[in-house]
């Protein structure tokens, strides 16, 4: 009996231990936002963005305090939520620096950061009713045990607290692109304004977001490399679907499909004459069987974006006017991306493109003088890349190039159809724009698989494009 006994406690054990691993009612707690816990799929333990460990959040605050002068505030305010209608917000896009710092995804929060105290968070309080119609959010609970904030506070008690810690601060650092009445309209606060201690904080934090980690920059290379994606599939599917709106559709949705969040902006799909506006955005137009199509684009990956432009004929072919121009650009796009190294600086690559430029439109007679130029092209070559498309805007393009930093190379020329220059050319517009990290060495192009070279678009567009979608067109258009 007792051998049978032991028999049988083997085999009910066995089965009520693979029983309780296999099928645990344990709830996993919602923060509002991914955690290892909720979306094992996209987030490893310690990571507190997808890619982005807790250590380094910590560590960027850390350099932000030895940045801030003795005694001084540094306060961060989430970005507000925008309403479409009186019910309905716009798509909620959380402010960089915010992010940078803290790793919160969502809005109603204010970081203070000094070196006393560490990282503080206040953090919004939902109702039953708040939760009902929009789901759980961070609270103080979770800015302790996510986001590992030194003290957290309910937002309500901002008031007291904050208007102590300003009070007993010689500076104070705030960020005026996203500043809240939450605490601009503390008396302390106009108090530190009116005697001209108060000072904007993005000359600090946008030093610190200059250089990525190899953590940002696998973000950033993922980000690209989705953007490449969605931009090759719909090139591929411009030949049937000639269109500006349902091409700019197209790339969004491939960007989706491959993981982004949402697209960096929207969508520049100018057809013909269109391509002239550089930041042409209505895409509402059929594209003329003939005419190229320049689309500028990219997508956002967990709080990392990508910018990428490419013009194409959708027919298939460069005429031999558009070849002439689009060579020129294409060229000026390469000669430059060489020229970036560390010690190299934005502006002198924008200098060194505007001699490229003008001498190539001088001789096809599109350009009568130099001084015209800007007419053509009153962008930059480039800008810097990362948690925004142009990316620490408070550091000037004469800031030598380091190893971590990422910027765009964008030549281009844009001829209204207005401009004094042989008809032929008016109302062409062409640019190519690639992502360049710096390195030690050099550089690494990120957008780099996006086919450019005329050939290789040509080849593409005629031997790898969807066999049913001109049929599919022809039939949009009748219906249209």
């Amino acid at each position: 009996m007792q051998v049978l006994a032991r028999n049988l406690v083997r085999r009910v054990s066995r089965p009520q231990v693979i029983i309780r691993n296999a099928y645990s009612t344990q709830r996993v707690r919602d923060i509002g936002q991914p955690t290892p816990a909720s979306h094992p799929h996209l987030m490893a333990e310690g990571e507190v963005t997808p890619g982005i460990r807790i250590d380094e959040y910590i560590a960027r605050r850390k350099k932000l305090v030895e940045l801030l002068p003795e005694n001084s505030l540094a306060i961060i305010s989430s970005a507000p939520v925008k309403m479409m209608t009186d019910v309905v917000p716009y798509t909620f896009r959380q402010e960089a620096d915010y992010l940078y710092l803290t790793g919160c995804q969502q809005p109603g929060g204010v970081a203070v950061l000094s070196s006393d105290r560490g990282l503080c968070m206040f953090m919004p309080e939902s109702t039953p009713n708040d939760v009902a119609w929009q789901g759980e959010v961070a609270g103080v609970d979770a800015a302790s045990e996510v986001f590992k904030a030194d003290e957290a506070y309910p937002l309500r008690q901002l008031p007291e607290i904050l208007s102590d810690m300003i009070r007993h601060s010689s500076k104070v650092f705030h960020n005026v692109q996203t500043a809240s009445q939450r605490y601009t309209n503390l008396d302390e606060f106009q108090k530190s304004t009116s005697l001209g201690k108060v000072k904007t904080l993005s000359s600090l934090t946008h030093e610190l977001r200059l250089i990525k980690s190899p953590a940002e920059l696998k973000l950033m290379r993922d980000s690209a490399s989705i953007a490449c994606q969605g931009l090759l599939k719909t090139m591929l599917h411009s030949k049937g679907f000639p269109d500006e709106g349902i091409l700019s559709a197209q790339v969004e949705y491939e960007c989706r499909i491959r993981g982004a969040q949402r697209m960096a902006f929207n969508p520049v799909v100018g057809g013909g004459s269109n391509a002239s506006v550089i930041h042409y955005s209505r895409n509402d137009q059929r594209i003329r069987d003939g005419d190229l199509v320049l689309m500028d684009m990219g997508c956002e990956l967990h709080g990392y974006v990508s910018d990428l432009t490419r013009t194409w004929p959708p027919c298939g072919k460069f005429s031999s006017l558009q070849e002439e121009i689009y060579d020129l650009i294409l060229q000026t796009n390469k000669e430059c991306i060489k020229q970036c190294k560390p010690g190299t600086t934005i502006r002198q690559l924008n200098t060194y493109s505007t001699e490229l430029l003008c001498d190539g439109l001088m001789k096809m007679g599109i350009l009568k003088s130099r001084r015209l130029y800007h007419q053509l092209n009153p962008t930059s070559i480039g800008h810097y890349l990362g948690m925004d498309v142009h990316d620490s805007s408070a550091v000037g393009y004469d800031r030598p190039l380091q190893p971590g930093y990422v910027i765009t190379i964008e030549p281009g020329v844009y001829i209204p159809s207005s401009f004094d220059c042989p008809e032929r050319f008016q109302g062409i517009g062409i640019r190519i724009e690639d992502e360049v990290l710096i390195t030690e060495t050099g550089y690494e192009v990120l957008t780099g698989s996006m086919p450019k070279e005329i050939k290789h678009i040509e080849t593409l567009l005629n031997n790898h494009c969807h066999g049913n979608a001109a049929q599919s067109f022809a039939n949009f258009s009748s219906q249209g």
